[in-house]
């Protein structure tokens, strides 16, 4: 396209030029590479010109072709022609390049038009030749060739044209290379009758001789007129070889152009290349030593600290998170200017990845009494299609935000449907105040955040392709805040890689100011879109939308992600319970409701203590557990007491199924009694159903009564999760070595540390007794991956043994296939090394820095679940 834009815009500076053409030099090595990226088949000029009827009929096999790529409009039906395949047009090409000068064809009759014509070909070369190069190293350098079409009667129609007068005159033009057989290129043949006047024209080809030969119709002219006609012709002739050498002059000019336009693609490419690589190398050398620093943190933490030691561990620790996500964010940011990122397609538990976010700020939020709240509405499956962790990225994003820059209220998480909430649009508009909020701080109007969503259609209703279905749900998420919103005049360049809404707010907060734009980018990959509405000292609301698969009908058909902090969304010791939550505020109420009912407990929600009372003295239904929100609970002592008092007179044992849903840790502990009667047993918020479970079953003597951290699965200890599992670990770093060890030496694995990858395939040379392995890439002497191909070799052949009954498989434990489970363990994460991986016969991937939980993750992939062995 932008050969014929030039072409076109250059017309005027040839004239006589029908049309310019360029054709590349293939060698036949290079042939089928080059007709898969072109699109097409190179075709025979010969069959063309003699058979248009069969004119895609291919090229045969040569040495080499010069098939044209690039073509003027009005001789675009000579591309994926192969120049050298006619026998006029390859004596043009191999003279030009062997010379490096403009060479010219022989008349012909041209392609479409049939009128007699000529083409000046000029060789294209890689680089600057001397001017004394031989021609095999003009052969050698040689890149393509551009040629100039000229058709030679109108060319001489047109300059006749020029020079009309009263008298007629004949003009005829030869080609007297051959003397003895002059070839006509224009003119008619009228007797020589000795009056013909002869002139040299001189086409800028010295290996070829024109001529061209001029006299009046009827009589003689007159000497004056005969004058005059003769230097006119002679003006023709130079008007001729101006042309010519103008059209020589200004093909050197493009060719000089084009070879300074693909150099500086080469250095472009060039560069990003140098950019990828230097980012991922800076990667790999930090998260190499920071897996080194984060995992004896996590060790050190297992050992017997004072609170202070405590304090100062948890410190590392997240300074230490904090640069592997300023890593990732900087690697995600290239990945989306290289367009390199890509998304996976596996089945995840949606109300899991949440539950997650919650635990990492839930710390935060308790610390500044901010309440944090997810909700989740049930016409929302289940499970979904997409990609979870990068979901989890655009959710970390903006609830990190949010936790950063509000000091007071709340900060809430809902995910509907879109229909849903198209639903209800005008309905919450109605009841939109203060007093309807999750913690009574005006907010900015969510609505206004998918204002300019092409989502919506301009009525509100929302697009019937944009709609859920059985097989796509179409999901709206918004994450609400009490912060100190966004300054007007910032608003505009929040989407913006690296920019700040002031210099100040880096100071302050710390941030890159880049996962915002990087979060546009991902909601953009789900197909969806993302906006926000922010109010000065009031919040901001920002809300995308996204599109996943529903993975509750075909969840058998892609690969499921495990989340395992999540217990089953319905615990069978609270199937068939019955809750009384007190809070006054619908929203926050609402939420409640959701995180109790995931775990199987019925729930009504009254106002106030007075209506609590009222609900079990009717005795109408049991009641095993009241939940009073904070807020009622702080605001009359005298009321809390006697309330407590009551439910005593009720009926015993009420106290411990009583419980506090407290926002802040500092409040609960300094309002340990009220007039002297004990407070009930604290939840802490935000909720979700782990901690929410685990608090119930330990205040009313149900189900496990331990406590659960987050990366414990239920009803199983740890120890026993790898159990007589043996596990080969190859990294050349021994604090690597140190840290995965330690890692699934906790879940009760068997562990054998290697610093070679040759050491590896001695262990693994079957048979042997190894479960699974894990091999770091960047290695010295032999590296992971030629390690791994290596085992997979000694396997194949192992097998076979088997299979022609060479090897007796009783001897082995009756295993008749020898297949041990590798996965990568290195600091690169970029998608090339994953590839790699894959390509070398490795099973799966764990970038450093790991945790022991993303180890047992990993491996556990590969072995049937162990029954439950706790008493």
């Amino acid at each position: 396209m932008t050969f014929t834009r030039y072409t076109e815009r250059t017309a005027f500076e040839r004239p006589l030029t029908s049309g310019v053409a360029y054709a590349v030099r293939v060698l036949r090595s290079e042939r089928e590479e080059f007709e898969k990226q072109q699109g097409w088949t190179i075709k025979r000029m010969d069959t063309f010109e003699h058979n248009p009827v069969h004119k895609d009929e291919p090229s045969p096999i040569e040495e080499e072709y010069a098939p044209v790529i690039f073509a003027q409009d009005t001789v675009s039906h000579v591309i994926s022609l192969d120049m050298l395949s006619g026998k006029e047009d390859r004596e043009n090409v191999l003279r030009a390049r062997a010379s490096g000068k403009g060479v010219l064809t022989a008349p012909f009759r041209l392609l479409k038009t049939n009128r007699l014509g000529v083409i000046l070909t000029f060789a294209v070369y890689k680089r600057e030749l001397p001017s004394n190069a031989t021609p095999n190293e003009r052969i050698e350098a040689t890149d393509g060739y551009l040629g100039g079409i000229f058709d030679i009667e109108s060319l001489v129609e047109k300059l006749l044209h020029q020079l009309a007068s009263k008298q007629t005159i004949f003009v005829n033009v030869y080609d007297i290379t051959n003397l003895s057989h002059p070839i006509s290129m224009y003119g008619s043949n009228v007797s020589d009758d000795g009056l013909w006047l002869v002139s040299t024209l001189n086409f800028g080809d010295p290996f070829r001789k024109h001529e061209m030969r001029c006299r009046f119709k009827q009589k003689a002219p007159w000497p004056l007129l005969a004058i005059s006609t003769s230097i006119g012709i002679l003006v023709i002739a130079s008007l001729v070889g101006h042309i010519f050498q103008a059209t020589v002059n200004r093909i050197a000019k493009v060719e000089e152009d084009y070879h300074g336009m693909m150099e500086l693609k080469k250095k472009a490419e060039a560069a990003d290349v140098a950019k990828s690589q230097f980012l991922a190398t800076v990667s790999h050398e930090i998260r190499t030593p920071m897996n080194g620093v984060l995992g004896m943190l996590d060790m050190l933490m297992d050992t017997e600290l004072d609170v202070t030691q405590q304090d100062y561990v948890r410190t590392a620790q997240a300074s230490g998170k904090a640069l592997v996500s300023l890593i990732n964010e900087v690697l995600d940011q290239a990945k989306v200017e290289s367009g390199k990122l890509e998304l996976e397609a596996v089945s995840f538990n949606l109300r899991a990845i949440l539950d997650d976010v919650l635990s990492l700020f839930s710390g935060k939020s308790q610390d500044k009494g901010v309440e944090l709240a997810v909700y989740i509405s049930d016409r929302v499956p289940e499970t979904l299609i997409g990609d979870p962790g990068r979901f989890r990225q655009i959710i970390t994003n903006l609830m990190g935000n949010s936790i950063k820059f509000t000091e007071k209220g709340h900060i809430f998480v809902t995910v509907y449907l879109v229909e849903e909430v198209v639903d209800s649009i005008e309905v919450e508009t109605e009841l939109s105040s203060s007093k309807n909020t999750l913690s009574g701080y005006p907010v900015a109007d969510r609505c206004h955040s998918w204002k300019g969503f092409k989502t919506f259609n301009q009525d509100g209703s929302t697009s019937p392709f944009k709609s859920s279905s059985a097989d796509l749900i179409n999901l709206i998420v918004s994450v609400e805040d009490t912060g100190q919103g966004i300054p007007l005049e910032a608003q505009s360049r929040i989407f913006t890689p690296f920019m700040q809404v002031g210099p100040s707010i880096s100071r302050t907060h710390g941030g890159t100011g880049i996962g915002l734009s990087i979060s546009k980018y991902l909601v953009g990959r789900m197909k969806g879109e993302i906006g926000f509405v922010s109010i000065p000292n009031i919040g901001s609301t920002f809300t995308f939308t996204a599109v996943f698969g529903n993975g509750s009908s075909t969840s058998n058909e892609h690969n499921s992600q495990q989340m395992n902090n999540q217990p089953n969304s319905v615990s069978s010791e609270f199937q068939g319970m019955k809750a009384l939550v007190v809070d006054p505020r619908p929203i926050r109420a609402k939420v409640s409701r959701y995180h109790i009912q995931r775990l199987g407990i019925q729930v009504e929600v009254v106002s106030d203590q007075l209506q609590c009372l009222s609900q079990i003295a009717s005795g109408s239904k049991i009641i095993n557990m009241i939940l009073v929100e904070q807020e009622v609970w702080e605001k009359d002592t005298s009321v809390s007491t006697l309330f407590v008092n009551n439910l005593r007179k009720l009926g015993c044992g009420f106290q411990s199924k009583l419980f506090l849903l407290a926002n802040s840790i500092s409040s609960s502990r300094a309002n340990t009694s009220t007039d002297g009667v004990s407070i009930p047993s604290v939840i802490m918020k935000p909720l979700r159903s782990s901690m929410l479970a685990a608090s119930l079953q330990r205040a009313m003597g149900v189900g496990n009564k331990g406590n659960i951290r987050n990366w414990e699965l239920p009803s199983m200890s740890l120890r026993h999760l790898l159990l007589g599992r043996k596990i080969l670990i190859v990294d050349d770093n021994n604090v690597n070595l140190k840290v995965a060890a330690a890692g699934l030496k906790r879940y009760g694995a068997a562990v054998v540390c290697v610093e070679r990858g040759k050491k590896a395939t001695e262990l693994l040379m079957p048979p042997h007794q190894f479960d699974a392995c894990f091999m770091d890439i960047q290695m010295p002497e032999m590296d992971g991956f030629e390690a791994t191909k290596i085992i997979r070799e000694m396997e194949h052949n192992f097998n076979n043994r088997i299979r022609r009954g060479e090897v007796s498989i009783e001897a082995y434990e009756n295993v008749s296939n020898f297949h041990v489970p590798i996965l990568a363990m290195t600091a690169d994460v970029i998608q090339a090394t994953y590839e790699e991986c894959l390509r070398s016969g490795m099973d799966g991937y764990v970038s450093k820095p790991f945790e022991a939980e993303q180890l047992y993750r990993e491996v556990s992939r590969f072995f049937p679940p162990i029954p439950d062995r706790s008493p």
